[in-house]
């Protein structure tokens, strides 16, 4: 007999635990993650690239993209290297493979540019796995 089992809490069919250490890092981890890297990325950009908030479009040129490359450098480096994005390791969290071994290098690169489309990051799973994340064979848990 076949049944669809719901699961009882993200990441339980994954083989984690419902809370603490190891378990999914829930959406609000994720979004305040984003936001840290994000502000971040923008300061560096302001500071070193000539971005400029406040220019419009036809002004700014190629420096409004300025954030958006920072951002996805950090990911980049940060991801193979201290196990996730500053701001992840800041809220408690890291990306890890699902089957326990390094990320490599071609995860963070192909997460990474699914992450700048959005599209990827905002639809996920029962285990709220971004599509990101499921591409590379990824996840984010808590430390």
């Amino acid at each position: 007999m076949v049944t669809d089992a719901v699961n009882a809490y993200p990441g339980e069919r994954l083989g984690l635990p419902a809370s603490g250490a190891g378990s999914i890092g829930r959406l609000g981890r994720r979004i305040g993650a984003l936001l840290i890297d994000y502000v971040a990325a923008t300061i560096i950009a302001t500071a070193f690239l000539g971005f400029d908030q406040f220019a419009l479009p036809a002004e700014a040129g190629l420096s409004q993209f300025g954030p958006m490359a920072v951002f996805a450098l950090l990911q980049i480096l940060f991801i193979p290297t201290a196990g996730g994005s500053p701001g992840h390791r800041i809220l408690g969290m890291r990306v890890v493979r699902l089957d326990g071994g390094w990320v490599g290098l071609w995860r963070p690169i192909v997460r990474t540019a699914l992450l700048v489309v959005v599209i990827p990051a905002v639809i996920f799973d029962s285990d709220q796995r971004g599509l990101h994340d499921k591409v590379v064979g990824t996840v984010l848990i808590r430390t």
